[in-house]
């Protein structure tokens, strides 16, 4: 067992498990039996099983052993609960053997809950008249759902839950029969169920997979359906998105944006999606914003709904962004897990990096990468700015730290120096090495340094020596600039909001890569990544040069006081994210003392003729930091007023 993390025991690991859920109680206290049988490999000889539970109480258990033509069964005797730890003992009366098939029966109850979290209830108001089986109260409606990453799994039936014991999933769940019920894969059976206006569904097996990506979700649904365009197995993929009635046409967006999407991931990433349906849900109650279940993807519905005439416009780009991010972890994260919760972090990055990226495919006019430098990048270089940051992988020792361990920090730095990696060695090159990493681990685990090995071995560079430092280490660098003729002399060091930065803070190195524009066309001047505190680059055009093109690098630029108004002197060389990180950089320089509020105002004067809204965002959104720092000053708070009023008056003029 790994020593730096509590994990289960190896005695005995998961094959496949068959679920069972039956009586279920549509009201308080939203109790349901079930009945779970687990394929089990005994891997040492053991007088107890360990599984992990929460919130369920286990009736009975017992294995059961096929030796020749013989079978034997044995029980639990005693059923111990360490609820601290989520996990659950069943002691046998007998010791079981080594075996390459044992049979695990526990009978349970488990509760329908409202915490969304495990099986838990939504409710919401139906806009037309709901089927009779209906769950409802005297003020609500119900349907119900799944939510198990990262250890839910545990509070809707008994399970091994942990990423890498990865098994193969039956599924059954007995319902009114006017309602629909979705699993991860396709419906398989449908017959009578014990009671009177009850049906059983039954689904096909998943393929190996984590128990955090099960699903299943019950209630009065409606879809919408489109098809792939590309055939997988010599047929095209029912697309669906899945809402409580009355709300399927809401669900047009997302279903127009997701088969495009599963057709271009299946392109990039050189393997066909792998299961045969993608289902997208909108479920009413949600602690997240979407969960990638495989096979059937779980919304909250401001993230997957979007009304053409009453939605405000903003959530256009949000549905087709979460959409396309959810697909990506159909391959990145449940085709090839991580081994452990401490690389959450990779699994979200590149799904936030690859999400974007299939959005800027989809929709090239959008300007997808401007709006991720405003917004994801600013955000992860202002938290991770401060002293109190921490680095994008941290070690998790229990998988229940987790929600509290992973922030913004893991998931925007994470995607950002993703982007940069992808920038750096070219995003064919990158993909290609993406591909290879996802072929090597079907349907296995996998962790970091093993992405970083395909990468390497597609790029012929060595990837993790360079991203080791981003992601183990603490904050980023600014690189300050100083300039003579023909020639720039660059030197790196830890930035900090606060400034000051003391030399213990300071003891990192790492790779830049400087991404240099140069002369009458500002292109790329190919020079070698900085890899040390201080260098000096030689032929270089200083009439016109931009570090960081694109800004695809983490970190923030001190140019020579004289540069940036140069610089803004000249916006048609620049891109927008150009732009964006120039205002970032000179924004945030000005309140760590490293420039001044004088040198950004007048760097912003040249915007005025600016006509994109995203560079306008970060111009605002720089002056409004200024205006906070000097709010007790009324009168220079009237000058702020009267400045950010002239700048502005141009650009309104235009519009």
């Amino acid at each position: 067992m790994a020593k730096d993390r509590d994990v289960l025991s190896d005695d005995v690991k998961p094959i496949n498990y068959a679920i069972s859920l039956f009586d279920l109680l549509p009201k308080a206290p939203w109790t349901y039996q079930g009945t779970v049988t687990i394929d089990l490999k005994v891997k040492n000889a053991t007088k107890s099983i360990i599984l992990n539970t929460h919130e369920l109480k286990v009736h009975s258990a017992s294995v059961s052993l096929e030796s020749g033509k013989t079978a034997s069964s044995i029980k639990a005797s005693n059923i111990s609960y360490d609820n601290k730890n989520q996990r659950c003992t069943l002691s046998l009366d007998q010791e079981l053997p080594e075996s390459e098939k044992a049979v695990l029966e526990i009978s349970f109850e488990g509760t329908m809950n409202s915490s969304m979290a495990g099986f838990y209830r939504s409710k919401y108001t139906p806009p037309v008249p709901a089927s009779k089986g209906v769950a409802k109260d005297d003020e609500h409606h119900y349907m119900f759902s799944t939510q198990f990453e990262s250890s839910d799994a545990r509070r809707a039936f008994p399970c091994f839950d942990e990423p890498n014991l990865k098994a193969t999933f039956d599924f059954e769940l007995e319902i009114p029969e006017d309602l629909t019920a979705l699993s991860n894969m396709p419906e398989k059976e449908v017959k009578k169920g014990k009671t009177a206006g009850t049906k059983i569904v039954s689904f096909d097996r998943t393929p190996i997979m984590s128990t955090y990506l099960l699903a299943w979700a019950f209630g009065d649904f409606e879809y919408v359906e489109d098809f792939t365009r590309r055939k997988y197995n010599g047929k095209t993929l029912p697309v669906r998105v899945y809402t409580t009635k009355g709300l399927k046409k809401q669900g047009m967006l997302a279903l127009e944006s997701a088969h495009q999407v599963v057709d271009y991931f299946s392109e990039i990433f050189r393997i066909d999606y792998p299961l045969p349906k993608v289902d997208m849900l909108a479920v009413h109650e949600f602690s997240h914003g979407a969960m990638e279940n495989w096979g059937l993807i779980t919304y909250r519905t401001t993230a997957i709904l979007f009304d053409e005439y009453a939605s405000d416009q903003k959530y256009r780009n949000r549905v087709v962004y979460v959409v396309a991010h959810e697909l990506a972890h159909q391959w990145f994260g449940n085709l090839v897990t991580m081994d452990w919760w401490n690389e959450l972090w990779l699994n979200e990055g590149f799904a936030t990096w690859v999400g974007w990226y299939a959005v800027d495919y989809l929709h090239p006019d959008w300007n997808v990468w401007g709006q991720f430098v405003t917004d994801s990048m600013q955000t992860a270089f202002q938290l991770d700015s401060l002293r109190t940051s921490h680095p994008i992988e941290v070690p998790v020792r229990n998988a229940l730290e987790v929600d509290q361990i992973f922030d913004h920090i893991s998931y925007l730095k994470g995607s950002s120096v993703i982007r940069m990696c992808a920038a750096h060695l070219g995003v064919e090159t990158f993909l290609k090495g993406v591909s290879e990493y996802l072929k090597a681990h079907t349907y296995g685990n996998a962790t970091t340094n093993d992405l970083w090995s395909a990468l390497s071995k597609a790029s012929g560079q060595d990837v993790k020596a360079f991203m080791d430092p981003w992601i183990l280490k603490i904050g980023f660098p600014v690189v300050t600039v100083a300039e003579e003729p023909g020639q720039i002399s660059v030197r790196q060091s830890r930035f900090l909001t606060a400034g000051e930065v003391k030399p213990e803070e300071d003891e990192t190195t790492w790779w830049i890569p400087l991404g240099l524009k140069t002369g009458p066309q500002a292109t790329d001047a190919q020079r070698e990544p900085f890899t040390t505190k201080e260098d000096t680059y030689r032929d270089i055009d200083t009439s016109f040069y931009k570090l960081n093109g694109d800004q695809t690098g983490f970190y923030r630029t001190n140019l020579p006081p004289q540069r940036p108004l140069a610089l803004s002197k000249a916006l048609g060389k620049l891109s927008v994210q150009d732009k964006i990180g120039l205002i970032g950089d000179a924004g945030a320089l000005a309140v760590s003392g490293d420039g001044t509020t004088a040198g950004v105002l007048m760097f912003l004067e040249g915007f005025s003729v600016e006509t994109n809204y995203l560079v306008w965002s970060e111009v605002l959104s720089t002056l409004g930091k200024i205006r906070t720092t000097f709010s007790d000053d009324a009168e220079i708070s009237k000058a702020l007023s009267k400045y950010t009023l002239k700048l502005v008056t141009a650009a309104t003029d235009n519009i």
